[in-house]
């Protein structure tokens, strides 16, 4: 039977850290910009998860939210004017965007300083996406052997699955994209498809990190279908509860950095 990693219980411990620091600080808290484009449901859902969580740990978040329809040129208006904007510490644009948005060009305009996602090339050392930091987290706490096994990412963004393909090869392993998941030892899913894996698509004993999230009706449903694959897999993230939660606390956590680093900036 699967055994499930509980993303709630580690977040809720680098929560309850980010929390105290910001409890002790001297003057002002960080702020957190979150530009929304577009009306997809899952992405409205994280929004809305990331702004409830922001409220208890301490960190002010603020929304900008365009409709899909919006031009490149106007994101890209809104991008420099929060660049510029000294109370803002760090900004996310939430992801994926509408098709005609080149992703890579907006990503680039943030300042790198201010790039709470860490998907910028000149990010800060001190920033990590908040998924990758996620994704490690849930292996480490398995205790996961990274070296000759192979991983498959599914993902519908790019900067995404290069993201994670980049670091999962860097702890060793083999990284194939979109094709052949039941081959690898770890799968990574980030299709926003509801219960779409299913047990024959996977490897016996693979552990599975489901990224994906999908309202439907009342019910938040993952990428992976977890009764279908329960006595094949040898462990999973549940969604709800699983990456969701530990995703927020790496991304606040990010934005704390960030904040503390100006604030050692200005002196």
């Amino acid at each position: 039977m699967v055994k499930k990693i509980d993303g709630r219980a580690i977040a809720e411990k680098f929560k309850d850290e980010i929390a105290q620091q910001i409890y002790k600080l001297d003057g002002p808290r960080p702020n957190l910009a979150i530009i929304l484009v577009g009306e997809r449901e899952d992405s409205k859902l994280y929004v809305s998860l990331k702004q409830k969580e922001g409220v208890k740990i301490g960190i002010d978040t603020h929304l900008y939210e365009l409709t899909a329809d919006t031009s490149e040129e106007k994101l890209l208006e809104v991008i420099n004017f929060l660049n510029k904007d000294d109370l803002i510490d760090g900004i996310l644009v939430q992801l994926p965007l509408p098709p005609q948005f080149n992703t890579d060009k907006i990503i680039a305009a943030l300042d790198p300083g201010k790039d709470a996602d860490g998907f910028h090339e000149q990010h800060p050392y001190y920033v990590m996406s908040p998924v990758l930091a996620s994704i490690l987290a849930c292996l480490e706490e398995i205790k996961f052997d990274f070296e000759n096994k192979t991983a498959c990412v599914l993902h519908n963004s790019d900067i995404f699955g290069l993201s994670v393909k980049k670091i999962l090869e860097e702890k060793g392993m083999k990284v194939i994209l979109k094709e052949e998941p039941e081959q690898a030892d770890l799968i990574v899913s980030a299709l926003g498809k509801p219960h779409y894996i299913k047990k024959e698509m996977i490897k016996d004993k693979a552990v599975l990190i489901d990224i994906g999230i999908t309202k439907v009706e009342t019910k938040v449903l993952g990428d992976i279908d977890y009764e279908d694959v329960k006595d094949k897999a040898s462990y999973i993230t549940p969604v709800p509860g699983g990456i969701g939660p530990m995703t927020i606390a790496f991304l606040f956590k990010n934005v704390l950095e960030i904040f503390k680093a100006k604030k050692n900036h200005l002196g």
